[in-house]
Order: structure tokens, then sequence, then C-alpha cells
């Protein structure tokens, strides 16, 4: 009796712990609240990047020091915008040319590495990169830069599946990390500068099965699909012709390249979109939906359930494809988008109607204001780049000088929003940039631009400012301004706390209510993705991906000149405040003193 009772409870631990080691639907549900792991990009599946760990706070974060550091190793640095996930004391962390590490999440001992094999003749548009990774069940699973999706085993890295997304050879990428959605694994494309056609994907995450598609331009069929992969017609995205011109729709950008947000209250994934191809906008009249965008997709059905359109008929390169962030305000479920265009807009979540709109950087000439009754930007005409085929020689358009540049207020640096404080902390750039049109055919693998431009800074002391934005009043309660353009993300936490890197190569954080930098340190490269916390053996942790690049350095005109002395690297890094003599952690003894 005493064996049977003894096998039973053995097997009941073994069942709890197998259960334990696999990621499931309820888990990524509660990240809002949990400590333990990192299982999404975002921190959250609303995309908030909060966490309530508090350990690590003001009065203890000077104490903040390196505990491990893992090099990416070899000559492939370049730009490393990954946000690292974790769980069951792993940590997976993608890198450069489509690269993933599974590390000790303490120790940092490499446990395994998967090295996609890429083909010749891959066209990301903005760097080699790869922003992370999710997790479901016992898998781990990255979109690569041929644009496909690769499923690991946690444990082993043997790859369980993967599957196709499109065909890089017609300018597809993929460089988000995916998010998963009531055990859908949901992916967006990249290659808007190409002519691809923007859309999002759901997979069933166990199996890689595809279970529906979503275009983001309007006039393309959407589409479900069966278990046996047959197709069924969904409905058209939009009507045909009704926002743009001829035939140019059918090769008209709106990639989804930066990925989503899920938010479980109004059951819909939010995308944003690209830019409408060509970037010449007066070779396509209208208003380009779904382009320059917050797309609002039920997850159960693949429909389009609301749109905003930030920036119509854009023509200067602004794509939508910011974050739209779900929190709660004056009891209502909204999101908060700090676009590309420079304003910052507040959405109801479950309609999309437009509660707020205010500039988060200090210059925009293309527009004077956003009319809240209609939702629609007050445009500023002379502002716009002028038509090519208007001129006498028909090869060059007037060109203006645009403020943002094209590489935007907030571009795929993702901010963070602490529901102690009630504030988004932004990353924001102050730069703007010559640009006019000329003429462009579209060819299919070929740039798809039908313009020409120049970066240019706005002020000689700095270029970026991390800004604590309340979005009911839209005012700055603070900025900590850099010199370099900011290009990672933010993080803030249940400890007063704001972290975030610098090109220069700091890792900085600061008060949440005073913007006061209480603590930094150097990583020794540029830092162009966003930190992460998590609480383990009862001690928090802080890490973030070192490695300078992006598209900053590729497209970025006179502003790449000014930091053409920054390095490039491949790092983790990972801190706590360590333990004293009597064994006790610094937080924990600063608390009992």
């Amino acid at each position: 009796m005493q064996l049977k009772l003894l096998t039973v409870l053995i097997s009941a631990g073994l069942a709890a712990s197998a259960a334990h080691a696999v990621v499931t639907d309820k888990m990524i549900e509660n990240e809002a609240t949990a400590t333990g792991n990192i299982l999404t990009w975002g921190l959250n599946t609303q995309g908030q990047r909060y966490s309530p760990l508090k350990q690590v706070n003001t009065a203890t974060v000077g104490k903040l020091a390196p505990v491990w550091a893992f090099s990416f190793g070899g000559e492939k640095q370049r730009g490393q915008e990954a946000q690292p996930v974790i769980h069951n004391g792993k940590m997976f962390v993608t890198a450069s040319y489509s690269r993933l590490f599974a590390l000790d999440a303490t120790t940092g001992r490499k446990l395994w590495k998967y090295e996609h094999r890429l083909p010749e003749g891959i066209m990301p548009c903005c760097d080699v990169v790869n922003r992370g990774a999710a997790l479901y069940g016992n898998l781990v699973i990255f979109a690569t830069l041929d644009a496909q999706l690769v499923a690991l085993d946690q444990n082993t890295g043997d790859v369980v599946w993967k599957e196709k997304i499109d065909d890089y050879k017609a300018g597809y990428s993929a460089t988000a990390a995916p998010i998963i959605a009531n055990g859908l694994i949901l992916t967006g494309v990249s290659g808007g500068e190409f002519g691809v056609v923007g859309r999002v994907e759901a997979r069933d995450a166990k199996t890689g099965r595809l279970v529906w598609m979503r275009p983001t331009v309007e006039g393309h069929m959407g589409y479900t699909y069966d278990p046996d992969g047959a197709a069924k017609e969904n409905g058209v995205s939009g009507t045909v012709n009704q926002s743009w011109p001829g035939d140019l729709w059918k090769t008209g950008g709106a990639a989804t390249w930066l990925g989503g947000t899920y938010d479980g209250k109004t059951g819909l994934a939010y995308f944003g979109t690209g830019n409408p191809a060509p970037w010449n906008s007066h070779l396509r009249e209208g208003d380009n939906l779904f382009s320059c965008s917050t797309v609002a997709i039920d997850v159960k059905t693949g429909q389009i359930k609301w749109h905003y359109q930030s920036t119509p008929n854009d023509s200067w390169d602004f794509d939508g494809v910011n974050e739209f962030v779900t929190f709660d305000m004056d009891g209502k479920r909204v999101g908060g988008k700090a676009d590309r265009n420079g304003f910052f807009y507040v959405n109801d979540a479950s309609t999309g109607k437009l509660i707020n709109a205010f500039p988060f950087v200090k210059k925009i000439t293309w527009a004077s204001s956003i009319d809240l009754k209609s939702g629609r930007p007050n445009f500023i005409a002379e502002n716009r780049p002028g038509d090519p085929t208007a001129t006498t020689d028909g090869k060059k358009g007037s060109a203006v000088f645009a403020a943002p540049g094209f590489l935007g207020g907030k571009n795929q640096m993702p901010m963070a929003y602490s529901p102690d404080t009630k504030m988004f902390y932004v990353p924001a750039n102050e730069w703007g940039m010559e640009i006019w049109n000329e003429p462009v055919a579209y060819k299919k693998g070929a740039a798809y631009l039908g313009a020409g431009f120049t970066i240019k800074p706005l002020n000689e002391d700095y270029i970026g400012a991390l800004r604590a934005i309340d979005p009911k009043t839209g005012k700055i309660a603070w900025e900590v301004k850099n010199n370099a353009p900011l290009w990672g993300g933010v993080l803030t936490t249940g400890g007063n706390l704001v972290f975030w890197g610098t090109p220069e190569g700091y890792l900085k954080a600061a008060d949440a209510k005073t913007g006061k930098v209480v603590w930094e340190f150097q990583t020794g490269s540029g830092v162009v993705a966003p930190p992460v916390t998590w609480q383990q053996d009862g001690e928090q942790y802080v890490s973030v991906v070192s490695g300078w690049g992006g598209a900053v350095p590729l497209w970025g005109g006179e502003v790449a000149k000014k930091v053409n002395f920054l390095e490039q690297g491949g790092m983790v890094w990972v801190f706590k405040i360590p333990k004293d003599t009597g064994g006790k952690s610094a937080t924990r003894a600063a608390k009992a003193g």
C-alpha cells in the first residue's frame, strides 16, 4: 500500500514538473503579473514592457552589477535588436544572421546554438537583425531573414517544424518576434521597400499548420485553411480600387515588419503596417489602405475588426508599424501608439475610435495637427515632395525639408507603459530630411522607392530623447537627452525604474517619476535592443543585448557620419545585486535595515 502511494506521489510530481516545463496559454495570459519567466516579446502580450518586480529599485539599483556576459562570437556581428525570452531557467536569444542561442539564465553557459542556413540573395531592408523568439509548449519559435518560421525543441535545439512564409527572391524577409494568442503563432512580413504585399498569418503553434492569412493591402483576398491545408476565401481586405488607383495595390507594401500585440480582453491582435509602395505618393492617389495603419484582427476569424490610418497617402516613409500597447484609462480598454510620423495616438482598443492625438517630438512639418473628430491629419500641402512629372525633365520632383525624417520620431525601438505612474516611456528622435520624388517602376525583387533623401540632425546637442509622456494630457513629464539617436527599447518596473540603452554603449536606469538617472553601465557596444527583467531563485535579474547596427548606420545620411565612430558587437549582458558576505542579497539587507 505504501509502495503504491509512493508511486502515485512520484507520478504526480513528475506530471507537475512536466506541466511546469512547457509553456501554456494560461501562462502567457498571466504574463502581466508573472515574474519568474519572460514568455513573449513585450514582456506581456499587450506589449507594456512592465514588470512588477521591486527588488531592484531606486534605493538599491546603484548596487546592480554584471554577473555574466555571453558573446555571440564569430564575425557575424552587425545590429543586435533581440529581446531575450526566459523559461525554466533557460534564456533563448536570437542574434544577427538568423541565429538562436539557448543559455543557462543564471550562469550564461551555452546549452545549444541553432544557425539557420541563409541562401545567397536575401534582401533585408535595414540590417540582418532579428528581434526575438516566442515560446509555446516545449518549442522556441523564430522567423528568419529568408522568410521562414522555425520551431526548435527548447531542450535540444532540434528542428521540430519549419515553414516557408514567402519567397525571399521577391523581396520578402522576416525580422519580427512572433507572438502567441490562444495557441496560434502570429507573424508578419518584412519587405515594404521591395513591393511586397503586407499580411498577418496565424499558424497552429504546435505544428506550424497555417490557420488563416489576412492581407494588409486593400484589394487582396484573405483565406482560412482546413487541417489538410485547403484554402477557403475569407473576404477581401477593404474594397478593390477604393483607395488605390489602377494596379498599384498589387505591389502595395504595407509590410507588418515589427510584429504585433494581443489583448485577451478584446480578443484582438494589433499589427502596425508600413509604408505604401512606392514612396512616390503622386503615383498612388487616395488613402492607400491599409498602409501606415493599425489593424485590429479577430484572432478567431482572421477578419479585420477595425483600422486606424495615421498617415493617409504617405509620402515620407512614415511606416505605421510601431507597437499598439493596450492599457486601462478612465474605465476603458485603450491602446497607445507613438507613430513614426511624430504623433502619439490613443485609440479605443475595441472600436479604434480616436481618443487623443498629440506630438511627442518637437518638430513636425508634414501636418499641423490631428483632427480628433475625423481622425485625419491636417496636412501642410507645401511640405509634400513634388511630383517629378510636373518638372521640365521629369526626373526629379521639387525637394522639401521634412521632419521627422523617414527614420521616424520613433522607429523599431519599443516603448514601455507603467500602470504605477500611468505614463509611457518613449525613445524619441529629433531629426529631419531633405526628400524628393523620382519616377519608378516595379520589378520583382528590386528596390521600389521612387524617392531620394538624406537624413539630417535638427540640433547640435542631441538627437535622441527618452520621454515620459502622459497619454491623457499629452504632456512630457520629463526627458533625458542623448547625443546619438536612441534605437533600443525601454523597460519599466514596480521598483519605480525605467531602463534603456544608448548607441554609445550604456544601459541606463532612471527614476520613473522624475527622470533622474540613477545607474548606468558601459556594455562595450551600442545598445539597440530592449532590456528585460525576471526573478529566479529569489533574485531579480536584468538583461540586455548589446551590438551596434540597424538602420541608422545604413540609411542615416549625415547622422550616420556623426556616429560612425561606434563599434559593432554581439553580447548578452546580465545583472543582479550581488549577495553580501553574510549571504543575503543587498536588496534584502537594505530592506532589513
